[in-house]
């Protein structure tokens, strides 16, 4: 299925045109147990409705940035770049 992903830099362009890199979580303090990072690492919600996700655009800009999807619907609500919140 095919829908569109607002790049911050370049616009909207075709979901094709990038590599989906999951939900953005808050990352363990350095610190944290291997439990923490292997959950960090490999638990992902998954869940239906808006999610907050990384995409990269490797086919433009080829920058990182942070969406808020409709992942039922594939529908992209706002795009920017990540702000380490």
């Amino acid at each position: 299925m095919s829908f569109l992903v607002p790049c911050p830099q370049c616009g909207p362009r075709d979901v094709y045109e990038f590599r989906f890199g999951g939900e953005t979580l808050r990352r363990p303090s350095p610190d944290a147990t291997p439990l923490v990072w292997t959950n960090y690492r490999y638990m992902r919600v998954n869940r239906d409705g808006n999610a907050r996700e990384w995409w990269f655009h490797r086919l433009g800009c080829r920058r990182w940035f942070v969406t808020e999807r409709d992942t039922v619907r594939n529908v992209v609500s706002a795009s920017g770049w990540a702000t380490g919140d």
